[in-house]
């Protein structure tokens, strides 16, 4: 049996490598149009690679995707977080867990995973062809495939799509002119550009727990913000990006963002907070210090914006300026006019249509014996190592269904 991957990335050199495992008599070759192999995973997590979470219940596991949740769910049954770690760490690579729950490589470099592939695919011989584009596909008879470059033309029993996310449309055109159901691509995790919002001015400063919004829209954002010399970013951001790729996209990136900045919305609450300080720092000034964990560059922001002097003392708030200050801290609006897509990490929404794909092997439902693994498809999550583990598990599922013929009751 012979299989191509088509593309040398995360998806591809997972999914070649347990094509091998599971079938060790298969030819396997991986197909790669440039001259790099494994770039993303080189600049994943800052140089770090953030392989997966620690998150290893499916249901919870699936609930950081805003694409392809259902069927993730049962998919990561059958190999999720655990397993990933399995992997990993039964071929040398430690890995440790941070607080957030991240799961990095314990040498803190990209590079122990580059090599960990690498490795495992000399050990198991799978071939690797850098520089070879193909730029024409053609299915025979026998449902076979032809693959076809300048130079050659190549004859696989079955051929494995895991090219990465495209954020153009005529990128991935090529696949629906194959039959293949594809959706528009726009991006997803995103930072956020306000070019008119004076907030820019404390970049670097992070607010630890915030809740952000956008007006209209279900969703929500939460986790550390960064401020920064464009707008915002960090989780609270990239997840609401993330969550609301398609509404912002249609938006063309103009909408309001609401920021709660201690991750709390009720009113009241925010009001008794207030009111307890104002009992323990009577004398003290209102902008003198720091404010339940915002710092006090930012608190001092806040007051100011609210329109309330940051010199009066706690005994002299009014209770006009007590209802101002509960407004910014509960419903802070930004406008938002444009996004920052960090080119070497963009993830995308888009691509294959999921209901066009039996997903207990990746195998298109219109053109046999073709699979799909990683963000090429349909799926995509928020930060936190899951675009990653989505690429794990839907090349595991693909290698199976590619290898061993896999034939599921569906």
């Amino acid at each position: 049996m012979k299989i191509a991957i088509l593309g040398g990335g995360a998806a591809g050199f997972y999914t070649a490598i347990h094509c091998k495992l599971f079938n060790p008599e298969a030819e396997v070759t991986i197909i790669e149009k440039s001259q790099k192999l494994l770039s993303k995973v080189k600049v994943s997590g800052g140089g770090r690679c953030n392989v997966t979470n620690v998150e290893s219940d499916p249901l919870k596991l699936s609930k950081h995707y805003p694409r392809g949740e259902r069927l993730l769910s049962k998919a990561f049954r059958e190999h999720g977080s655990k397993e990933t770690r399995e992997f990993f760490e039964s071929r040398g690579v430690d890995l440790v867990v941070q607080e957030d729950g991240c799961i990095f490589p314990k040498s803190q470099s990209s590079q122990t995973i580059i090599d960990c592939f690498l490795n495992e695919c000399k050990r198991l011989n799978v071939r690797i062809n850098t520089g070879l584009n193909i730029n024409g596909m053609k299915q025979n008879t026998d449902h076979s495939w032809c693959l076809s470059s300048k130079e050659e033309q190549l004859d696989f029993d079955k051929v494995i799509v895991c090219i990465g996310g495209l954020p153009k449309w005529e990128h991935m055109q090529w696949l629906q002119d194959l039959g293949q159901p594809m959706i528009t691509p726009c991006p997803s995790l995103f930072t956020f550009n306000m070019p008119n919002e004076s907030i820019r001015e404390l970049m670097g400063t992070v607010a630890p727990q915030v809740l952000t919004r956008i007006p209209g829209l279900k969703y929500h954002g939460h986790g550390p913000l960064l401020i920064t010399h464009w707008g915002m970013s960090g989780p609270a951001i990239l997840m609401l990006s993330a969550k609301g790729a398609r509404d912002l996209f249609d938006k063309n990136y103009r909408f309001i963002c609401n920021v709660s900045w201690l991750g709390i919305t009720n009113e009241d609450e925010i009001k008794n907070k207030i009111l307890a300080l104002q009992k323990e720092l009577f004398k003290r000034k209102i902008g003198g210090a720091s404010f339940y964990g915002l710092s006090t560059r930012l608190w001092r922001y806040l007051i100011e914006k609210s329109g309330v002097d940051v010199e009066k003392t706690w005994e002299q708030l009014s209770n006009k300026d007590l209802n101002r200050l509960v407004v910014i801290l509960t419903q802070d609006a930004y406008q938002v006019e444009g996004k920052t897509t960090f080119k070497e990490e963009f993830v995308t929404a888009g691509g294959v249509d999921l209901q066009h794909i039996n997903f207990k092997t990746m195998e298109s439902k219109t053109l046999p014996n073709l699979f799909f693994a990683g963000e090429v498809l349909d799926i995509d999550g928020i930060t936190g190592g899951f675009n990653f583990q989505a690429a794990w598990t839907t090349g595991w599922l693909a290698a199976r269904g590619a290898a061993v013929n896999f034939s599921p009751n569906v």
